[in-house]
This record gives C-alpha cells, structure tokens and sequence, in this order.
C-alpha cells in the first residue's frame, strides 16, 4: 500500500520515505524478510514515546491554562496509554499500512492493539527525525485530536494502569500515597517474537503479574491482575 495514502492520513509528508517505511516495518517482518529484528520499528518506538509525551504536555499545557499539574498528568496519561493510542490508529487505519511477517499476520497482529499503538509511536518518532518537533507535533494533533476531545469530555475509556493508579490512590490516608512500579521479570522467544512477564508492586508488596507480547501489554495485564484482586477482596 502507498506510503502517500499514510502521508495524507497523518497530516505530514516526509522527506526521508525511508524514515516512515521503517516505522511501520514490524519486528517479526524485519526479521523474516530483511534476516534482522533490529532493522523494525522498534529504534523508533522508543524515541517516539518520548516524543509523544512531549507533544502531548505541550498542546494540554497551552490549552488547560487554569489546571494543575495533577490533572494535565491524568489527561496525558489518558491520551498516550497504549489502548487510546492503539484505538486511534486503528481508527485511522493506520495498521492497513504495518509490514508483518506471515506468522504475524495469520495470528491477527495486524488488529492487535498493542502493535498498531508501537507504530504510532514509531511513526511520531520518524516524524522527529524527519523534520523535527514541528513535524511530530503535527502528526500528533493529527492523529490524536479526536482522542483528546473524548478525554475531555470523560468518554475515553481508562486503561488498567490509570485505573490502578487511580483506585490505588483512594485508599485509606493510613497508607499513604501508593508507590507503585512495575518490573519486567522475564522475557522469552526470539527477538522478533518475545513474550515478556511483568509484575506490579503497591505499599512494597506484589499486587500482580501477568504477561503479553510487548512490555507495555505485560505491564497492562499485570495491572488488571491487581484491579481483579482488589475487587475481588473488597
């Protein structure tokens, strides 16, 4: 699929093509196709998240100019978690664009919220590289606005690590505010196809483990595993 089409959905046209093949090449692709994982998207991954973040603060701070810091973290939180922006690229069919291997696609990566959420990030961290953080400011409007003004109005769905952090912090005044962390305890599988297991720890203890084929998606099922514990103990 045309590179051209992507451009037009992301609101930004680059002058390294190079740049946005890459952030759409997934790992598993790289590896089948290209005999490496590292020449994926994940490089990139890694420095849009940062980006992303920066982008985001940025566009709510200017906005919100009367709120404190506590609520622009939320609202952040909300807009770059993996689900909201999984969500969002799927909406805007930004995962018609991934390059899978044949594994991958057959086991339905290409709708995986998980992967379609590393390639937004990708594709912002492409847009740095490319042309700066005007240009990924620019795809970050783009592509997030709708899930911004959903936020706003309360109707975006929580992702398990805001809903943790948030019943967390409503426990009795005893305990104090939570510490949590989260820790990636193992990862197994060849690189293009890991699986990784996370644990998440409250007041210094353990509140839950689970597992997934990303850190994030580790992290975000350990944080359910948490929730379902607290719900289920009252």
């Amino acid at each position: 699929m045309s590179l051209n089409k992507l451009e037009q959905i992301i609101g930004y046209e680059f002058q390294n093509k190079e740049l946005l093949q890459r952030a759409v090449t997934h790992s598993s692709y790289a590896n089948e196709r290209l005999g490496s994982p590292s020449e994926g998207n994940e490089r990139l991954e890694f420095l849009g998240d940062a980006v992303l973040g920066a982008c985001v603060g940025l566009q709510l701070y200017r906005r919100y100019q009367d709120k404190e810091e506590g609520f622009l973290t939320k609202m952040r939180a909300s807009i770059v978690c993996e689900r909201s922006l999984g969500t969002a690229g799927r909406k805007l069919g930004i995962n018609r664009f991934l390059l899978l291997s044949r594994g991958e696609e057959s086991g339905g990566g290409r709708d995986r919220i998980s992967i379609i959420a590393d390639c937004m990030e990708a594709i912002i961290g492409a847009a740095y590289l490319d042309g700066g953080f005007d240009a990924a400011n620019t795809v970050v409007r783009t592509c997030l606005t709708e899930t911004a003004q959903l936020c706003e109005c309360g109707q975006l769905p929580k992702d398990a690590k805001t809903t943790l952090q948030e019943v967390l912090s409503h426990r009795t005044a005893e305990e104090g505010a939570p510490q949590i962390h989260y820790e990636i305890l193992s990862e197994s599988g060849p690189d293009h196809a890991k699986t990784f297991t996370a644990a998440v720890y409250a007041y210094g203890k353990l509140m839950g483990e689970g597992s997934g084929k990303s850190k994030k998606e580790a992290e975000q099922h350990a944080a359910a595993v948490a929730l379902n514990a607290i719900q289920t103990k009252g």
